[in-house]
């Protein structure tokens, strides 16, 4: 769930700040229509009804919810919107914490939080004061009629908003197997961190990964808008067999891993012998 892009109005103390919601986000996912394979023409969703045999149409359909096994309560447009909250533009902080105290399960979506016209001063001061504080702050917006719970941080100069599951909507981790009982040698621990620091860079750099299956299917795409044949040959997966030894296992890997060279490392070592 996101927030609309729009206007705000973020509520810090007695200070209100104006503000303006812009997307960080959009989806580069190809999408497809499904067309009937006979004439190539799209195809329509309907909505069947198995018991009267007849399709619905939409005026005819109400929502409804299963208390119970083919049991539902129906519920109109009507009394859905008595329960929506009151409009209104108002984010209100409620408190600020460490961001390190956050886990990021509860994070869900990002927009970013721009200054509004009449509301630079105010807002350079908040991201300015989170930023030297170390704190972000919790706050919750109404849209579409929704309590939104969201958190909004210090980032380049600015202000970011993620959008935040509840605690109710997050899963009992605790409920996973995670292997406790193992037990791991002290030279196994030390292969492990060595293979880690060999795949170690100084920062996450986005732009090195693409998506490569879109990129494929753009290929694809575009080869067969041309007319031309495509023809599918595609190599069987390599098998993975079960790990059995998992101390050769690592020194394998670290012999096919060259180590990384860090910048600070580098820039360290470059301080000793000048």
């Amino acid at each position: 769930y996101m927030p609309p892009p729009g206007t705000g109005v973020l509520s810090f103390g007695l200070v209100a700040i104006p503000v303006r919601i812009h997307s960080a986000t959009h989806s580069e996912n190809v999408s497809f229509h499904l067309l009937h394979k006979k004439c190539g023409s799209r195809v329509r969703n309907q909505h069947y009804c198995p018991v009267c045999k007849v399709v619905v149409e939409r005026e005819a359909l109400v929502r409804g919810f299963q208390h119970a096994k083919d049991q539902y309560v129906t519920i109109t447009e009507e009394e859905l919107e008595s329960l929506e909250a009151e409009a209104n533009r108002s984010i209100d902080l409620k408190e600020f914490i460490p961001l390190a105290s956050v886990d990021p399960a509860y994070f869900e979506n990002t927009h970013y939080l721009g200054a509004d016209k009449g509301g630079e001063k105010p807002y350079r001061l908040l991201a300015d004061a989170m930023a030297k504080s170390g704190r972000v702050a919790i706050a919750e917006l109404v849209s579409r009629g929704k309590e939104q719970l969201v958190l909004i941080r210090p980032y380049k100069k600015g202000l970011v908003l993620h959008t935040m599951y509840h605690a109710d909507e997050v899963r009992d981790f605790g409920q996973v197997p995670k292997g406790e009982n193992v037990k791991l040698s002290q030279q196994e621990l030390e292969l492990g961190v060595g293979l880690i620091d060999r795949l170690t860079s100084d920062e996450f750099k986005p732009e090195n990964y693409k998506d490569e299956f879109r990129i494929r299917v753009l290929g694809m795409l575009d080869e067969k808008s041309k007319g031309k044949e495509i023809v599918i040959d595609r190599a069987p997966a390599p098998k993975h067999g079960q790990v059995i030894d998992i101390m050769e296992a690592l020194r394998r890997s670290m012999e096919r891993v060259p180590a990384k060279k860090k910048a600070g490392s580098a820039a360290k070592k470059r301080k000793i012998t000048s």
